[in-house]
């Protein structure tokens, strides 16, 4: 009997790696108990809110016109939200952005998934820099579309913008960057930037249906060392910014996300609609609206970024003594490192023997590199991992 889609088992196959290592854990520190587990497995942020959520919080329980507000809103979002929401990109991104080109989403995937389905066909393709997120593939499959990640260059990550433009057809719908990256922590430069923006601009002279730049940047906040994240809205009309509320101010759960289409886009109206119908469509309806309340209250507010900075310096300073090389992590809360002998999954499974759970870049589309992170993981657990480290890099040899 066959009760499920041959793409969604495929999709499941594909996502294996992670799930495994999520079971993994809860086995381990049933067995050990959890101070004697380190995992660099997940991404769930564990920094509290900015302290002024609590205020904010009794505040909106007694002031809202609903029990709670608690009711739907407009599918685009609460008015005021997108205002506000407006006058913060326009200062982010330096161009003028009006509050009728956002659309507030259940997260940053639900703005991606509903863009997806506002601009694809089935058979578009989309271009991407390897290793990338693991669920883009999924997002632009729901609705016929075809990942090509393109293998950025080693260590550093940067996109390989030449080998992208090769790999660009009649089909190709829409190339995304991650930046901050996600598995790699790596920034775009400002040169990578421009390169990416005029290799768009010149690929859409002739086309009728334009190649988007689609710029997910959930954690554009959390850069370090005074790296600075580009904006992508001025540099091709093309380009469209996406992202949410999850990490720079730990409303994870909450999950409220953006899609900020490009005021100098032709058409950009037309567009801003098509997403909101799909927003809706697809099940959304609206973001939350606590969530939304929330973040408009907060909007100027950020976790303490300190901390990551110091869990940072200290899984550097780990992976430097097992003699594990990687490119120090210019932000997000991920490490990239190469494996010792390059088979990432022989390592994974050498760490594990010391409760140490990563995991491999085969599941971001990059072979012989691992996945850390150090969301949830404080500087004494992290310090405590270095015997782990260590210990499995003399085993793999």
């Amino acid at each position: 009997m066959k009760v499920v889609s041959d793409s969604i088992q495929r999709q499941m196959a594909g996502s294996s790696w992670i799930r495994k290592m999520f079971e993994k854990g809860i086995e381990l520190k049933k067995q050990f108990g959890a101070e004697n587990v380190y995992d660099f497995s997940l991404g769930n942020p564990d920094i509290a809110p900015p302290a002024k959520i609590r205020e904010v919080m009794c505040r909106l329980s007694e002031t809202v016109s609903q029990p709670l507000g608690l009711g739907y809103c407009p599918n685009a979002g609460l008015p005021a939200f997108r205002e506000t929401l407006a006058k913060y990109l326009s200062k982010q991104q330096q161009v003028e952005v009006p509050a009728s080109n956002i659309v507030c989403t259940v997260g940053a995937a639900g703005a991606i998934t509903s863009f997806f389905r506002a601009v694809l066909e089935p058979g578009d393709e989309l271009i991407c820099p390897a290793p990338y997120f693991v669920e883009y593939g999924s997002y632009c499959g729901h609705f016929g579309g075809v990942l090509k990640p393109i293998p950025a260059k080693p260590l550093e990550f940067q996109p390989d913008i030449d080998a992208m433009e090769r790999a660009i057809t009649e089909k190709t719908r829409v190339i995304l960057i991650n930046a901050p990256n996600n598995p790699t922590g790596c920034v775009y430069s400002q040169e990578t930037m421009n390169r990416l923006a005029e290799m768009v601009e010149r690929v859409n002279e002739n086309r009728e249906r334009p190649v988007f730049l689609l710029s997910d940047e959930p954690y554009r906040f959390l850069t370090y060392d005074g790296v600075e994240v580009p904006p992508v809205l001025p540099l091709t009309k093309f380009a469209i910014l996406l992202g949410s509320f999850s990490k720079n101010l730990s409303l994870a759960g909450e999950r409220v996300g953006f899609v900020c289409i490009n005021p100098a886009l032709p058409d950009a109206q037309l567009l801003t609609n098509a997403v909101i119908l799909t927003n809706r469509t697809l099940g959304f309806v609206n973001a939350p609206v606590i969530g939304q309340r929330i973040a408009m209250e907060l909007i100027d507010e950020e976790v303490d970024k300190g901390v990551y900075t110091r869990r940072r310096d200290a899984l550097a300073t780990v992976l430097t003594e097992a003699g594990i090389r990687f490119a120090m992590p210019k932000g997000t809360f991920y490490f990239f490192p190469e494996v010792p002998g390059g088979d990432d999954l022989k390592f994974v499974d050498a760490l594990l023997q010391h409760n140490v759970l990563a995991v491999p870049g085969s599941g971001f589309g990059f072979k012989g590199h691992i996945r850390l992170s150090f969301s949830t993981v404080d500087e004494s657990v992290i310090m405590r991992s270095a015997s782990g480290f260590r210990k499995a890099v003399e085993q793999i040899g």
